[in-house]
């Protein structure tokens, strides 16, 4: 029960910051996830993301930082394997399942549902 609060809780956070965010700044949806994207690459480039990620585990890596925890980390395994050219190859590597599964599930409900512009 210990890890499903602190999943719940870690979540929990980084929603309400983007609620804030919205409630309180001009900032649009969109410059607001590019901002949580890029603070978890920044996060986890200074090693804080990932302590974070060990006290709420999905909490953190499913919202929009863990995207950019998952960039960042494939970035610094590539580095240590293949030198400079994992800085370009080590971010689609690691986010790669994450990727897939978004077009697969995405493809999956278009063709679910039934789509009506406005």
């Amino acid at each position: 029960m210990n890890e499903y609060l602190s999943v719940f809780i870690v979540g929990g956070i980084i929603c309400v910051i983007g609620q804030i965010l919205m409630d309180t700044t001009k900032l649009t949806p969109a410059r607001i996830l590019v901002l949580f994207v890029t603070s978890g690459v920044i996060l986890q480039g200074l090693g804080i993301y990932e302590k974070i990620v060990q006290i709420g585990k999905a909490g953190a890596t499913v919202p929009l930082p863990g995207f950019g925890y998952s960039l960042a980390n494939g970035v610094m395994k590539a580095i240590d394997k293949d030198g400079f050219l994992g800085i370009f190859t080590g971010g689609v590597q690691g986010a790669a399942g994450g990727i897939s599964a978004a077009i697969v599930f995405g493809y999956i409900m278009s063709v679910l549902s039934n789509a009506k512009t406005k």
